[in-house]
């Protein structure tokens, strides 16, 4: 008896005839109420009576089997970074080269990927033998992977995040190098998906590198000084925050360490822009001169 042919699968199939709107497929159930239609849309070279098809089957809009010779373009037990081209109650699909995308429950999914973003996934077959994708890609990545050797400290890369735990985000760049992004090294909420840039911090034991989305200490200590002048310029010249401040509370007000406030202090109060009082941070008369940097420069930078 042979199989049920199912949606989401990759089946080779017969030539049974045609028609002025296609190939009709066996159906494989001896009722031709069942043959399946292959549109002369969804042919990528002609085909004849007696041709065995190798074949993407899919539901159409009215729920009738259909199929495409535009199979996908992973295999299954690849990866690939794909789009997200629609979402549902249960998951969503993915666009993989076929007619139709490939669905991934929500079981599978790290967040909860929008239409537009992109996704690592891997292409696999479930319990009832249909094609489904899973965003569970760390094993396949660490076998793609290569030891970056030629990575270089300082160096900037690139690289869509594949997994977000709660120790940070892992990323794989066109190297194929695996790098990973602490949270304490993260300068804003990211995605898994989200392609970032970030700076080489250290080249590891085991071939991969650790980095960071912060400037270094010399940058910083300029973007982090304007971050507080501009916190002063708008609060009058004062604010009750100091080099005494807590560690949580100076993250939750200006989103950067303690170690890095102090240092940035440390540099406006040598330029003489500010002093501290009684736990107070102050402009001077230096300081009150100061302006805040153009949007469009803060943009360009």
């Amino acid at each position: 008896m042979a199989t049920e042919l199912l949606e989401n699968t990759i089946a080779t199939l017969k030539v049974l005839r045609v028609s002025d709107h296609g190939a009709f497929l066996d159906g494989q159930t001896g009722n031709t109420n069942d043959d399946i239609l292959l549109h002369k849309d969804q042919q990528t070279s002609l085909v004849a009576i007696g041709d065995m098809v190798e074949v993407f089957l899919y539901r159409d809009p009215k729920g009738r089997l259909t199929a495409s010779m535009r199979l996908p373009a992973m295999k299954v037990g690849q990866i690939g970074y794909v789009e997200v081209i629609n979402t549902t109650n249960f998951g969503c699909f993915v666009e993989v080269g076929t007619e139709r995308g490939i669905f991934m429950p929500h079981a599978e999914m790290r967040g909860r990927p929008q239409v537009g973003e992109k996704v690592w996934v891997r292409l696999y077959t479930d319990k009832s033998g249909r094609m489904a994708v899973s965003m569970d890609v760390d094993d396949e990545m660490r076998r793609a992977s290569k030891s970056a050797n030629d990575a270089e400290v300082g160096q900037q890369v690139k690289g869509a995040i594949y997994n977000l735990t709660s120790e940070g985000a892992f990323i794989i760049t066109p190297e194929r190098w695996i790098a990973f992004l602490h949270h304490s090294e993260m300068t804003r909420k990211l995605k898994v998906g989200e392609m970032i840039e970030a700076r080489v911090t250290f080249k590891r034991d085991d071939g991969r590198v650790n980095i960071s989305m912060r400037p270094t200490k010399e940058k910083a200590l300029v973007s982090d000084g304007d971050i507080i002048m501009e916190y002063l310029f708008n609060r009058g010249g004062k604010m009750p925050y100091s080099d005494e401040s807590s560690a949580m509370l100076i993250k939750d007000k200006f989103n950067i360490s303690k170690a890095a406030f102090k240092r940035a202090l440390g540099h406006l109060m040598k330029e003489r822009k500010i002093i501290q009082e009684d736990g107070w941070t102050l402009l001077t008369d230096i300081g009150k001169s100061w302006a805040p940097p153009a949007k469009d420069e803060k943009q360009g930078e």
